[in-house]
């Protein structure tokens, strides 16, 4: 599939807040979006497709030298095309540049792509978060990769 990954702009928002209610039971605001553009704290990664078609994105908030992925979102319709493998790469190689000690990321139990994915990349499960999701409620797989 043809698509590139850029920094997620406020010029992508509205294509943001339509994925996130197509990909998430309770989805982020548009403004909840716009504070994690890339800035000191955050990257954000989008991936567009032919004319902009917005497919996926990646959001990371660093702290010191730690990395938290906040979210991973491709399109219902784009899934299982190499999307969400090429956006966690880019994320990856952001987290490097700023010399993370490691990358975290929550995922649901019952999520077994997004669970092989991360594996993929070297994240390790390291926890549980007990009923940390809701509609449904579920718990979610915490997963560290180590960076150093």
């Amino acid at each position: 599939m043809e698509l590139r990954i850029v920094d997620a702009e406020p010029r992508h928002l509205a294509q943001l807040v339509k994925l996130e209610h197509s990909c998430f039971s309770l989805p982020w605001t548009e403004q909840q979006l716009l504070g994690q553009l890339r800035d000191d704290m955050h990257e954000f990664l989008a991936a567009e497709g032919p004319e902009g078609a917005l497919l996926g994105y990646v959001g990371m908030t660093c702290v010191l030298d730690e990395g938290y992925i906040s979210n991973v979102a491709v399109d219902p319709a784009c899934r299982r095309q190499g999307i969400g493998d090429r956006l966690i790469e880019a994320m990856l190689r952001r987290a490097e540049e700023r010399e993370l000690a490691f990358v975290t990321l929550e995922a649901r139990q019952s999520n077994l792509a997004a669970l092989r994915l991360y594996e993929k990349h070297g994240f390790v499960p390291v926890g549980r978060r007990k009923n940390y999701y809701d509609l449904p409620r579920e718990d979610a797989v915490l997963m560290t990769k180590y960076l150093k």
